[in-house]
């Protein structure tokens, strides 16, 4: 993990042979919300609505509170006592709970209803008070949902949208002091081996960069840190194993769902009673953050 700002400081141009002639590529003219959208048109993964959210909402919570994602966020973000900040996209509460023992207090949006509940659960179970819980997307009216400006506004692993640009936009307004937007580096939580596996290719989303130039065509220097995820889940049993990878594909025909079994036959190992697989998955994720002026 690199808990230390990049100074990055984008080329004019990036040179590509062209024939005999050499054709210089503007970085800050490539409109980058337009890439981003076709390459996020590719994806091997369906577009996920808030019905897909509400039926993972208790394995999601599960699953996020066996890695150290949360502590490396907060050690880059370095919380202060005073701040109210705005969680766009909160899922479990995976940033918000631990937030609200730190901060004045914290507004949960995500459009999953489920999620949402997870997230009350959990303040009940430890007695925190200050938590708001808002139902809405990006692409409302955030004044109409009750969404102010706050001190600090974060989305964490959450602005996959069709028009991110909007979105960063959006964030940024609802902020008075800092930013903080976390997206995938690579490939990100989708495991290649299983796509080889059922036979598929695997186009993951746009990746950080895409953000990052995105945030520099609009004026906005970013400083970027990594967070490095060391992923092995275990499970009750390998039929469950097996179901909790389907959310990586579109519908597996009969053939591909025998092909993802016998990679797990293969591959799940039996220990201090539970399954797991038989190597670890490295998940790396971008932090880029702005000050307001």
């Amino acid at each position: 993990m690199n808990h230390e700002s990049i100074a990055h400081e984008p080329g004019r141009g990036q040179t590509k042979e062209c024939g005999s002639q050499a054709e210089v590529i503007d970085v800050k003219a490539v409109d980058w919300n337009r890439v981003w959208q076709a390459q996020l048109a590719r994806r091997s993964s369906p577009k996920r609505d808030a019905r897909f959210w509400d039926g993972r909402a208790s394995s999601f919570a599960k699953a996020i509170s066996e890695t150290v994602y949360t502590d490396q966020f907060l050690s880059i973000m370095k919380p202060k006592a005073h701040w109210t900040v705005l969680d766009m996209g909160c899922g479990s509460g995976t940033l918000a709970v631990p937030l609200a023992k730190l901060v004045s207090s914290v507004t949960a949006v995500d459009f999953s209803g489920e999620m949402l509940a997870v997230v009350r659960e959990r303040c009940e179970a430890e007695g925190i008070r200050n938590i708001t819980t808002i139902h809405g997307q990006w692409e409302d009216d955030w004044e109409k949902l009750g969404i102010d400006t706050y001190d600090v506004a974060i989305a964490s692993r959450s602005m996959v949208t069709d028009d991110q640009q909007a979105s960063i936009m959006k964030l940024n307004a609802a902020a008075r002091k800092c930013v903080y937007i976390v997206t995938v580096v690579g490939d990100g939580p989708h495991d290649r081996r299983l796509f080889d596996a059922v036979g598929r290719p695997l186009t993951p989303c746009p990746d950080y960069i895409y953000s990052y130039n995105m945030l520099y065509q609009m004026g906005i220097l970013a400083n970027v840190a990594f967070i490095d995820e060391t992923r092995n889940r275990t499970y009750n049993s390998p039929e469950e194993a097996v179901a909790s990878m389907h959310w990586m594909f579109d519908e597996l025909s009969s053939r591909e769902e025998e092909k993802l079994t016998a990679y797990f036959k293969e591959h799940l190992v039996f220990r201090f009673g539970s399954w797991r697989l038989s190597y670890d998955k490295l998940v790396r994720w971008a932090v880029m953050w702005w000050e307001k002026e």
